[in-house]
C-alpha cells in the first residue's frame, strides 16, 4: 500500500522505506506507483517523492502522467477493450487465449511502468496482425480484421493522443526496451533535501553556455547564457545539495529533534541570540545523532552540518546563500510565490534568473520573522513592511508587500548592503565618478555646505550619502533624521543621565512591560516621561 497525502492538489508520497529508487525517470516500478496514485487522485497538479531528498514533479510533468493514467482507465474500464467479445467471431476462439495473455501483459504490466515501451509493443502487434490478415485463409481473415478494428487500433488511438507519446514519436526508431533515457529527457524533477522548503533545479539549463564560475565560501556559482532567453541564469549549488546520504540522514534526524525546541521570548526579539542558541544546540545534536548511528564525523564536518541546520531553522535558508555573494546587489521574489524562480541583480551580469524556487511556506515563514524582528504589522490593512535583515554573510534592506497592494499575495525585494562602506576612493576605482568630482565634493563637505542627494531606484543615493558622511571629520557629531523607523532600528538613548544603545522595538516593549499600555491623547504623552528618556 502506498503511503501518501494530498495537500492543495499536491500529492506527497512517502518513499522512505522503498526498496526501489524514488525516481520516475529512472525506475519503472516508481512510475507505476505514481500512475496508480494518479488514478486515485485525479486532480493532482504536483507530485513529491519524499526520501532523504525530495523530488518534485511540476504540473506539466504530472499532466503527462495523468494522461497515461486516463488512457489506462479508458482502455480497461470505459471502452473495455480487453474483452473476449471484441476479439473476433466465435470461429476464432483458438486465438483468444494468446490475445488475452498478450493484452493483459501489455496493459496490466507494461503500460504503467513503461508507456513508451507499451506503445512500441502495440505497434508491433498491429503490424503482425495486418500481415497475418494478408496471409490468412479467407475464413480466418475476419479474425484478424475484427481484432485490429475492435481492440488494437482503438488502443493505439487512445495512446497516440497522450502528449508523452507525441513527444517521442519522431525518435521511436531509437527506442530500446528497458532503456529509460527517453524518460530522462522528459522528466526533470526539482530536487531538495527534505529539511528545506525551497525547490531547486539541479541540472544546469539545457544548451546553456557557461560564462563564469566562482565560489562563495563552499557554494558553487555558475552563470549561464541560454539561447532564446534575455536574462542570464545564476545557477547556484550550495554545500547542502552535495552531501552524502549518511549526512542527509543525520541532518534529517537532527532537524526532527530541533523542531521540538521551544524558542524563548528573547530568541524571538533578538535574532542574533537565537542563532547562537540554535548553533550550539545543532552542534551537540549532530554529534549525538552521528554517534548513535555509528558514524564518525570530524569537527570540521560537524561545524558544516551545524551551519546548514541553523540556516534552515533559525536562519533564512536560501536567502542567506544569495545575500552572502558580494556580486549580488538586489534579490527579488515575485508573487505568486511558488510559480517563479528568485531573480537577482548581479554586479556583472545585471538581472539574472536563479535555479531556486521558494515555496509559499518559505514566504509565510519569512513574513512572520520580519513582523517579529521589526515590530511592525504586515497584513491587508498594512500591506507594506520595511525592515533590515542582518545575516552572517551580509546585510540587506527588506521591502515586503502583501494583499491588498499585491493581488497574488506576498512578494519581497532585498537590497544588499556592503559589509564595508563605500568611500570616495572606491567610487573612483569602479568608475562611479572621477577624481575631480571627489576633490570638489570633499571641499564642499569641509566647507559645511548643504547638499541634496537625489536619484532613481538603485542609482546609488544611500551609497553616496554614506561615503559623504565618511568625509565629515570625526570631531563633528552627525545628526541623522530617518523618516521611516522600524522596530529593529538601532538608537542611542539617554536614560536618567546614562547613555544606552538599544533598538526602537526593544525600548517600546520594555516600557510596555514595565508600565503597561493605555490609550491616551497625544498631548498627554509629552507630559509623561517617568525615566526622562531622550532619543
Amino acid at each position: 500500500m502506498v503511503d501518501y497525502e494530498v495537500i492543495e492538489n499536491t500529492v506527497r508520497i512517502n518513499a522512505l522505506n522503498w526498496a526501489i529508487e524514488p525516481s520516475i525517470e529512472d525506475s519503472e516500478a516508481c512510475m507505476a506507483v505514481v500512475i496508480d496514485t494518479l488514478l486515485e487522485v485525479k486532480n493532482a497538479e504536483r507530485v513529491i517523492l519524499a526520501e532523504a531528498r525530495e523530488r518534485e514533479y511540476d504540473f506539466e510533468q504530472v499532466k503527462l502522467l495523468r494522461e497515461i493514467a486516463q488512457a489506462y482507465n479508458k482502455i480497461l474500464n470505459e471502452e473495455k477493450l480487453i474483452s473476449i467479445t471484441k476479439f473476433g467471431p466465435k470461429a476464432c476462439e483458438k486465438f483468444f487465449p494468446k490475445r488475452l495473455a498478450d493484452l493483459q501483459f501489455l496493459v496490466g504490466e507494461v503500460l504503467r511502468k513503461d508507456p513508451i515501451g507499451a506503445y512500441v509493443r502495440l505497434q508491433k502487434m498491429i503490424a503482425y496482425e495486418k500481415m497475418a490478415e494478408e496471409k490468412a485463409p479467407a475464413q480466418f481473415k475476419a479474425c484478424h480484421r475484427e481484432y485490429l478494428e475492435n481492440v488494437l487500433l482503438p488502443m493505439e488511438r487512445i495512446l497516440s493522443n497522450c502528449k508523452l507519446i507525441q513527444l517521442v514519436k519522431p525518435k521511436l526508431s531509437q527506442f530500446k526496451f528497458g532503456d529509460r533515457s527517453f524518460y530522462r529527457e522528459i522528466f526533470h524533477p526539482l530536487i531538495r533535501p527534505n529539511f528545506m522548503l525551497t525547490r531547486y533545479m539541479l541540472m544546469p539549463p539545457k544548451n546553456g553556455q557557461s560564462l563564469k564560475k566562482y565560489f562563495v565560501g563552499k557554494t558553487s556559482v555558475e552563470i549561464f547564457k541560454v539561447p532564446g532567453k534575455i536574462r542570464y541564469v545564476y545557477h547556484v549549488i550550495p554545500p547542502e545539495f552535495v552531501l552524502s546520504e549518511e549526512k542527509y540522514t543525520i541532518l534529517d534526524a537532527a532537524r526532527r529533534y530541533l523542531t521540538a525546541h521551544r524558542p524563548s521570548e528573547t530568541e524571538f526579539t533578538e535574532p542574533e541570540k537565537a542563532r547562537e542558541v540554535f548553533m550550539n544546540i545543532s552542534r551537540d545534536l549532530i554529534r549525538d545523532v552521528a554517534t548513535s548511528m555509528g558514524i564518525r564525523l570530524e569537527a570540521k564536518e560537524i561545524e558544516e552540518l551545524a551551519e546548514i541546520l541553523t540556516r534552515y531553522t533559525a536562519g533564512f535558508g536560501v536567502l542567506e546563500i544569495l545575500l552572502s555573494d558580494e556580486n549580488i546587489q538586489d534579490v527579488y521574489i515575485n508573487s505568486p510565490i511558488g510559480t517563479t524562480p528568485i531573480f537577482i541583480n548581479h554586479a556583472e551580469f545585471e538581472e539574472c534568473e536563479t535555479n531556486l524556487i521558494p515555496t509559499r511556506e518559505d514566504a509565510e515563514s519569512w513574513a512572520t520573522r520580519f513582523r517579529l524582528y521589526s515590530g511592525r504589522p504586515l497584513d491587508e490593512a498594512n500591506p507594506v513592511l520595511d525592515t533590515e535583515l542582518i545575516l552572517p554573510g551580509g546585510r540587506a534592506r527588506v521591502a515586503a508587500i502583501t494583499r491588498t497592494l499585491s493581488p497574488y499575495g506576498l512578494g519581497y525585494a532585498f537590497r544588499r548592503h556592503r559589509e564595508k562602506p563605500w568611500t570616495f576612493p572606491l567610487f573612483i576605482k569602479v568608475g562611479f565618478f572621477d577624481s575631480l568630482y571627489a576633490g570638489l565634493m570633499s571641499f564642499i563637505i569641509e566647507g559645511g555646505r548643504s547638499l541634496l542627494v537625489a536619484g532613481g531606484r538603485g542609482s546609488g543615493k544611500t551609497s553616496l550619502l554614506g561615503a559623504i558622511m565618511l568625509e565629515v571629520m570625526k570631531k563633528f557629531r552627525i545628526c541623522l533624521v530617518e523618516d521611516s523607523v522600524a522596530g529593529d532600528s538601532e538608537i542611542l538613548i539617554k536614560r536618567d543621565g546614562r547613555f544606552e544603545r538599544t533598538s526602537v522595538g526593544n525600548l517600546i516593549d520594555e516600557l510596555i512591560t514595565k508600565y503597561g499600555c493605555i490609550k491616551i491623547d497625544g498631548r498627554e504623552i509629552l507630559n509623561k516621561n517617568p525615566e526622562k528618556i531622550q532619543v
